[in-house]
């Protein structure tokens, strides 16, 4: 396994960047991976209950799904380790403390926190500043 485990390396090294795209989280309890891929999400996952797919709001609107609340993405830029520990809760409760959600999706290079539309600013603020805080 390959990317950074230790705590504080990874929160000093994050660079987190906000995605100028809105997204949508949706559901779809008779569609498959195959019938989402023309739309272009940038994650799909296999739930009991149906697919869910993070869409862009665009794509998401050819759904009749577009009025959804809005969410932006914030990478962190850090090549985090599958196996890290703490990198969430760091960032869970750093943006807990602003009264923001926070989705996060780990990838294989790095992680995603999804964030409402309307706080993505402060967001990517508080994460910045976690980061400057860190030796």
């Amino acid at each position: 396994m390959t990317g950074e485990t230790d705590l504080k390396t990874l929160i000093s090294q994050m660079r987190p960047m906000l995605d100028p795209e809105p997204y949508v989280f949706c559901t779809f309890a008779a569609k498959n991976f195959q019938d989402l891929a023309d739309y272009g999400p940038v994650g799909l996952f296999a739930e009991t209950e149906g697919t869910t797919a993070i869409l862009p709001v665009e794509r998401a609107r050819e759904l009749g799904l577009g009025d959804a609340e809005w969410f932006r993405r914030i990478t962190l830029t850090v090549h985090s380790s599958l196996e890290a520990v703490g990198l969430t809760a760091a960032i869970s409760a750093a943006l807990t403390e602003k009264g923001i959600s926070a989705n996060v999706v780990a990838a294989y290079f790095h992680d995603h926190v999804f964030v409402p539309e309307e706080k993505a600013d402060e967001a990517l603020k508080t994460l910045r500043e976690l980061a400057e805080s860190r030796p």
